[in-house]
């Protein structure tokens, strides 16, 4: 079986947030840029699948050149191969542009049996990635799944909701995105580090993709970014717990007025 992975690449979450001078965008100079943690569990998964039934894993990301970093640690992860979609016009694409061109790179791909890829992008957490793809490919598509069974040329799915998990059934090829629960992603080994080096990663510009700047025009903008408030100094009340149970109540009430 053939399966496609989309990988994202995002910001480390160790790493200190800058903005850039524009104010509508991330200050890229200081940033360690990572795979998704959402998507390291697809990555996982189709692994997983692909050593249950054989068959190949392909990654697919969209980005500068700086994205074939995390496509080379996915492929020393075991991937097979991966699809680098690199074009000016990719530049400004809101998510509906990104998902129309990660589906023209996967039907490049020809017969694809599984596409899986996180359930959000941890950054912009849109979560509309997987929706997007189904619809673009029309295809059957299950949601923040935990588990993943392949037979018989359907994929039996548990997805995780509030307070319980449902049970699905998806009749191949179909999206599924990856929750948290569903593996533990594996560590790419050193054997594995020194394969990837010889494994291919096509880059696809935009007509590779079948698109024009028409369908990539954004419709989406970000006019504005901003990093939260600084929050106040911790403050310390001392003295024996009757008495800093008694100041407790006074700042809650005369400064926090909570209560």
């Amino acid at each position: 079986m053939k399966i496609a992975v989309c990988v994202k690449q995002v910001p480390d979450t160790e790493t200190r947030i800058r903005i850039a001078p524009e104010g509508n965008a991330l200050l890229e100079s200081d940033v360690n840029w990572v795979i998704s943690p959402y998507d390291e569990f697809a990555i996982e998964e189709a692994l997983r699948q692909k050593e249950k039934h054989g068959g190949e894993v392909v990654l697919v990301g969209l980005g500068p050149d700086r994205i074939q970093q995390s496509l080379r640690t996915g492929l020393a992860m075991g991937a097979d191969s991966a699809v680098h979609l690199k074009d000016p016009l990719f530049d400004a694409a809101d998510t509906l542009g990104v998902a129309r061109a990660l589906a023209g790179a996967i039907r490049t791909l020809g017969s694809v049996d599984l596409i899986l890829l996180g359930q959000q992008g941890v950054g912009g957490d849109n979560s509309q990635m997987p929706g997007l793809l189904a619809e673009l490919l029309d295809l059957p598509q299950v949601t923040m799944a935990v588990k993943i069974e392949i037979a018989d040329g359907k994929a039996k799915i548990e997805r995780e909701i509030e307070g319980a998990h449902e049970a699905w059934e998806a009749t191949l090829p179909c999206v599924v995105s990856a929750q948290k629960g569903l593996n533990e992603p594996r560590y790419a080994s050193l054997k594995g580090i020194m394969a990837a080096k010889k494994k291919t990663i096509q880059t696809l510009d935009a007509a590779g993709a079948s698109l024009d700047a028409a369908a990539l025009a954004p419709k989406v903008k970000v006019l504005a970014l901003e990093l939260p408030p600084a929050r106040p100094a911790v403050k310390l009340i001392q003295g024996d717990p009757a008495s800093q149970a008694k100041e407790l109540l006074r700042l809650l009430h005369e400064e926090a007025k909570v209560i």
